[in-house]
């Protein structure tokens, strides 16, 4: 009963739960696809789980397969901000239980209906999981309404009105009240299927100049859902560093004015040809602002190993090896910036030279380019998911080194490799002679993201052992799983942000 509760009711048993249920999942059915069926091993799994995978329904199979991770990462996210925003116990409490409830049923019936036959029952209860979602996402918008008077910041190093309206809150706010909006795309398009709406797969349909208005609704439905989930961990990792200063004052306002106009700009995807034209005005804005957070962060890495080794007059080569002395903390910030490299500036690159270059290639090579577009996006955010759990988890030492050095250089190898790999006609334009490139990506590819698993496997290998421990680390997370400090008639305890540790609770 302690595990149970250790597991459902703390942050950081919520969040393993989360990453153990995602990394079974990858684990599984990534042995549907890639290298795995010329290696056989497809043909095993299929066999061995009794899958039944008839090729005419493989869109509808991706589709509830990317669903279930991405509701898994959202509860992962949403844990994060219930155990950092101050917010009443009964609160946190209960948007805790019911996402969990809804993003675990949703998983198993929705995988249980996409590659075990199609009960349709396992549909509904998908459906039913999915809306006790979308219903915790609302609790979530209440409990985070920042003009709840109690929640108001007088602190000057933090962005806030005249009033005192705190423009960190107000920004989860609104990023949640925009995925709200964004996930009831999806709903509404999902309501009309096989009454004027088809299952498709977003990047078959890049060159067709007739889309629907509902295909449309779902291919805004995929950008923004992804991208309002990299501007989520963006504020939960700034609230992590404890954010604040000249720069916090200037990219809270700026993130939220961009996530206005990037949700805006999607939604109107639907009924404009202006569309783009919105998104690339919100996303400057967007990237801005994590732009601030990348040098206070930085900073201040470098300004507290410094004070840790106590150096008066530190040396540019001491600054420089402060800054990468703990690779969980240096990480997230630098996969933002490697971010622009291998998803931001491919993306705009793209959109400029659409016409000139990309819709001059195959098809083939166009859609390749786009699907790795998102899914290294949504790599490099689990990787900053990770960290971030890593940290809070207390792993200290060669460990933390290890893990975080060995985590980054694997995702960045892999991630450059498959951008190179996307983008080859660029390098190579003789198809013929591409060959040896494609080798040399694929291969080092594979190598990074074998890191990754291998690294992911000690990790949830070495918390399932100390699950089975009478005293291990999970009892000691155990006592401090109060969540949060309930807010009822002390304001003053949220003038101080820095007074609230990573489990959200009062130090």
């Amino acid at each position: 009963m302690n595990r149970f509760n250790y597991l459902f009711t703390s942050t950081k048993g919520l969040i393993l739960v989360a990453i153990s249920l995602v990394s079974l999942i990858t684990g599984i059915f990534g042995t549907l696809s890639g290298p795995m069926v010329e290696w056989g091993v497809r043909d095993l799994t299929v066999g061995i789980l009794g899958m039944d995978l008839n090729p005419a329904e493989r869109a509808g199979r991706i589709i509830m397969l990317y669903h279930t991770i991405a509701m898994s990462i959202v509860a992962i996210e949403v844990y994060m901000i219930t155990s950092i925003i101050p917010m009443k116990k009964y609160e946190q409490r209960n948007i805790n239980a019911i996402i969990t409830f809804g993003y675990i049923i949703a998983m198993i019936a929705g995988l249980g209906f996409a590659y075990w036959g199609h009960n349709f029952s396992l549909h509904g209860i998908f459906l039913v999981g999915q809306s006790l979602v979308f219903f915790a996402g609302l609790m979530l918008a209440v409990a985070l309404n920042p003009w709840k008077k109690i929640y108001y910041v007088t602190n000057n190093e933090y962005a806030h009105t005249k009033k005192g309206v705190d423009m960190e809150r107000m920004a989860f706010f609104v990023m949640a009240v925009a995925m709200l909006i964004s996930a009831g795309f999806g709903a509404v398009t999902g309501s009309f299927w096989s009454n004027g709406h088809e299952t498709f797969l977003a990047e078959d349909l890049i060159r067709d100049p007739n889309k629907t208005a509902l295909q449309k609704a779902i291919v805004g439905h995929l950008h923004i859902m992804l991208t309002l989930i990299a501007v989520a961990i963006t504020l939960i990792v700034g609230r992590w560093m404890n954010f604040k200063g000249a720069f916090h004052k200037i990219a809270m306002p700026t993130m939220i004015f961009g996530t206005l106009v990037i949700s805006g700009g999607v939604w109107s995807v639907v009924w404009t040809h202006m569309a783009h034209t919105f998104i690339y005005i919100g996303s400057v804005f967007v990237m801005l602002a994590a732009l601030l957070l990348v040098i206070f962060s930085w900073k201040k890495l470098i300004n507290d190993r410094i004070a840790e080794r106590g150096l008066s007059n530190p040396t540019f080569f001491q600054k420089f090896a402060a800054l990468f002395h703990d690779p969980i903390k240096f990480g997230p910030f630098w996969q933002m910036v490697f971010m622009n490299f291998t998803v931001s500036g491919v993306g705009i690159f793209m959109a400029i030279k659409l016409d000139q270059i990309f819709r001059v290639w195959p098809a083939r090579e166009e859609r390749i380019t786009l699907t790795g577009h998102w899914h290294i996006l949504a790599a490099l955010i689990a990787t900053i998911i990770i960290m971030y759990f890593v940290d809070i988890s207390g792993i200290k030492g060669k460990t933390r080194k290890w893990f975080g050095w060995l985590l980054i250089i694997g995702s960045d190898t892999a991630f450059a490799s498959m951008t190179i790999f996307s983008m080859k006609r660029l390098i190579v334009e003789n198809e013929t002679a591409q060959q040896g490139l494609m080798d040399k990506v694929m291969l080092l590819a594979d190598f990074g993201l074998g890191i990754i698993l291998v690294m992911m496997l000690m990790l949830l290998l070495w918390r399932l052992f100390d699950l089975f421990k009478k005293k291990g680390i999970w009892t000691e997370e155990s006592v401090n799983q109060e969540l949060t400090v309930e807010k009822t008639s002390n304001p003053v305890l949220n003038i101080e942000r820095d007074t609230f540790n990573t489990e959200g609770g009062e130090k």
